[in-house]
């Protein structure tokens, strides 16, 4: 895949109106094999002031998507997509301000399948979320763009 596309996936996957466009996340680098991307705490905390749990997971699994994403093309080409099927997450510590980090690498690819672990730290390094992501590789539908929408 050259640089032009990897930039238009990476765009696209954090483009206005997208969960993760709202919610501020970056790419930072992305290949099948890793994903780092980032998301300010700020306007992704509960009520306590604290980082939400679930954003760290939307930060996960938009991180670990784009790489199911890269490796599926990569191994299958073109008219693959992927769906995420399951996602855990461990929350270690809080977060109140700042901005966390993703690191997510791929534990296993397969050909229907495709699993990352993702670890997720603040800006002092220190552990906030492990999470793992499993996503289903599967054969695009016809008419459909890569979000499965006609």
């Amino acid at each position: 895949m050259d640089q032009e596309m990897l930039d238009a996936i990476m765009a696209r996957t954090v483009a206005e109106g997208t969960l993760a466009g709202r919610m501020g996340i970056t790419i930072v680098s992305a290949s099948a094999s890793q994903v780092v991307a980032t998301m300010p705490v700020a306007g992704n905390t509960q009520p306590q002031g604290l980082l939400h749990g679930g954003a760290s997971c939307v930060l996960a699994e938009t991180a670990g998507s784009l790489g199911a994403f890269l490796y599926a093309s990569a191994a299958a080409g073109a008219g693959r997509t992927v769906v995420g099927i399951e996602i855990s997450a461990t929350h270690h510590r809080g977060a109140r301000d700042g901005e966390i980090t993703a690191v997510a690498t791929l534990a296993h690819g397969g050909r229907t399948l495709a699993t990352y672990d993702i670890v997720v730290t603040d800006a002092g390094g220190h552990r906030v979320c492990t999470s793992r992501l499993t996503c289903l590789i599967r054969d695009q539908a016809l008419g459909m763009d890569l979000n499965g929408a006609s």
